[in-house]
């Protein structure tokens, strides 16, 4: 969350490129994705003026050179009131979709940890898959996190869901340890 004086000022990046070739636009689209930028429009993009997000529009910009385009950084704030409100709150709805993504992947996760234990898959590969994938459920909270400025409501009930994925993995991992180290004529 915010706690400097930049809380309400943000920056807008107005940035034109080429239609061809599309990569071009992909790339610059897919950093601004990345770093949780606000989309207002083709080509103009939004996100608080924090430090947080500042190598991500760095590498935005890098881009938008390399590839010959141009790119401007305004300062803005909003012209009333109003304006500032409704950026957050645009800001705030695109976040609250992340952890609603976030949210779902965990139980995905949760759902197939399930799986595997259901048809007792307890192989030292499959452990390893599955500690792959909480690992990058846990990357993608970090993420998450660092760029939900103002805290969504959603942030608490990721973190106990990544709590909880974190255990049902431990749990795996308990039963394909004890299901390598069973010896023939064990019935556990």
């Amino acid at each position: 969350m915010t706690t400097d004086g930049n809380a309400g000022r943000w920056l807008v990046l107005v940035i034109k490129l080429d239609a061809e070739p599309s990569r071009h636009r992909v790339a610059v689209w897919r950093e601004l994705r990345k770093i949780g930028a606000l989309s207002l429009g083709q080509g103009i993009w939004a996100v608080p003026d924090v430090p947080v997000f500042g190598d991500g529009i760095a590498r935005a910009l890098a881009l938008t050179e390399k590839a010959g385009g141009q790119a401007m950084t305004l300062t803005a704030s909003g012209r009333g009131p109003q304006d500032a409100a409704r950026l957050r709150e645009l800001f705030g709805a695109a976040r609250s979709a992340d952890w609603a993504e976030f949210l779902a992947d965990c139980g995905k996760f949760e759902e197939e940890l399930a799986k595997e234990i259901r048809i007792a898959k307890f192989t030292l590969a499959e452990l390893e898959e599955e500690e792959q994938s909480l690992e990058r459920l846990r990357r993608w909270h970090r993420d998450l996190t660092a760029r939900d400025v103002f805290g969504t409501p959603e942030a608490a009930r990721a973190g106990e869901r990544l709590k909880q994925c974190t255990a049902a993995c431990e749990d795996y991992a308990e039963r394909v340890f004890a299901a390598l180290h069973e010896t023939p004529g064990d019935h556990r």
